[in-house]
């Protein structure tokens, strides 16, 4: 199958998208997502799916589910790497990249320029203020993401214990996240195998596409991927800010299964411990700062990258910063292009394979047990003032000091739960709230 025509080859059953609209209509369509995929990734696919499932009918209810499915087994933002899908699908690589493109580059310009106000005032007692309620907002934001994953993913006892094992490993043993998710596939695969066998559910669908074809697809993105960043190391050389930029968000583009809640403990704890680029206060407000833009959360990554260019780059400040952002988000959605205009015409078979089902189902059950860590790990740090970390052999474990508790964020991470938790108010609404209640508590004490 040619890669410019896969309207004509995928879908489950042989079905094909109801219509197919003018590249001019898709890009403008596309454009309106991008510009109000506020709320994080169950808001964004949600809303891909009343526009493009209900609204529009480019897509039938088979072939959005199983092109989400396929997503969540890829590294990356899930949301960003359907709507790529949906205008490869609907133009071929053309599509794919307009839809990609128009997902990602309105909220990457706002965080753009809200690092750079942060890069250049975040020391301002009225915008620590604020950011004190973000804080404590983006920590109940994180807990209902863990009750929603939790919901979903746990289905079976052995799901349960991935999710144990998978925290344990993390928070208490500090074992790289990568092999977590690697281990939780596997086991994921393992039990499928043994339960399911290898029968497949019906006639499986042939794949109208050759390996050499794929092969050059990889090999071309590849090049894409890290051409410019081979540059970058040529030009500054190693061991310059802009190419451990490049290394480690690159490394990042390949772990991130999940989603975005399930790789941020692995960057936040790796970006402020071993590599200090940040604080960890100052990791909470970027991760604040993207879930009040459009945009995937994982945009996340460019606020680090403008924050570590700004301040440990040799040059102008903010030169360095919007070169730091550039790095970040060039290693950081490349991949995903690749995944998808690589893997798009292998969907439909690998939806039908059991244990390929099974591998991301132990994915998705050790995710709740990464973002349970990522839950303690933040709260550790909204809610005291000094945490320290104690080694015990094989042992990390993570200590507050109980005199250094900030009651304010304890008081603002309540009516964050509330607003969200029990009157189900919207992210950007918390955000407001929690934000305006943080600069009043400043203004009068």
């Amino acid at each position: 199958m040619s890669a410019i025509e896969p309207m004509s080859a995928i879908g489950r059953g042989g079905s094909t998208a109801p219509t197919s609209p003018s590249f001019p209509d898709a890009t403008r369509v596309f454009t309106k997502i991008g510009l109000l995929s506020f709320g994080g990734p169950t808001a964004q696919i949600a809303l891909m799916h009343r526009i493009l499932v209900e609204e529009k009918g480019w897509l039938s209810e088979d072939q959005f589910l199983g092109a989400l499915s396929f997503c969540m087994l890829l590294p990356g933002p899930e949301a960003m790497q359907l709507a790529t899908y949906t205008g490869w699908r609907l133009h071929g690589v053309k599509g794919g990249l307009a839809a990609g493109l128009l997902f990602v580059l309105p909220g990457a310009l706002l965080v753009f320029a809200l690092a750079a106000i942060y890069a250049g005032f975040g020391e301002v007692p009225v915008v620590q203020a604020i950011f004190l309620g973000v804080k404590s907002a983006v920590l109940i934001i994180v807990v209902e993401a863990l009750f929603r994953i939790a919901k979903r993913a746990l289905k079976l006892p052995a799901h349960w214990i991935l999710a144990t094992a998978s925290f344990v490993a993390i928070f208490f043993l500090s074992l790289p996240f990568p092999l977590v998710v690697a281990a939780a596939a596997a086991v994921g695969f393992g039990l499928s195998w043994f339960q399911a066998g290898t029968d497949e559910t019906g006639p499986m669908p042939e794949t109208k596409i050759g390996l050499g074809q794929t092969l050059t697809t990889v090999g071309l993105w590849l090049f894409i991927w890290f051409a410019p960043l081979v540059a970058i190391t040529i030009a500054f050389g190693r061991d310059h800010v802009l190419t451990q930029l490049g290394v480690f968000f690159s490394k990042l583009a390949v772990v991130t299964f999940g989603g975005a809640y399930a790789v941020l403990s692995y960057m936040a704890q790796d970006v402020v411990q071993h590599h200090g680029w940040l604080g960890a206060g100052e990791m909470m407000d970027g991760l604040g700062l993207a879930e009040t833009t459009n945009g995937p959360l994982i945009l996340v990554t460019e606020f680090v990258g403008y924050l570590a260019g700004h301040r440990f780059g040799a040059g102008i400040p903010m030169l360095m910063g919007t070169a730091g952002a550039a790095v970040a988000l060039w290693a950081t959605f490349v991949p995903c292009f690749m995944w998808i205009f690589a893997g798009a015409p292998y969907i439909d078979r690998l939806q039908r394979t059991p244990c390929l089902r099974g591998a991301l189902a132990g994915v998705t059950a050790a995710v709740v047990g990464v973002i349970l860590n990522l839950t303690v790990w933040f709260g550790l740090h909204v809610f005291f003032g000094t945490v320290t970390s104690i080694s015990a052999g094989p042992l990390t474990l993570w200590l507050p000091e109980l005199s250094t508790i900030n009651w304010p964020a304890v008081v603002l991470a309540v009516v964050a739960a509330l607003a969200l938790l029990r009157f189900h108010a919207g992210v950007a609404w918390t955000l407001v709230l929690v934000g305006s209640l943080a600069l009043g508590w400043h203004l009068v004490v």
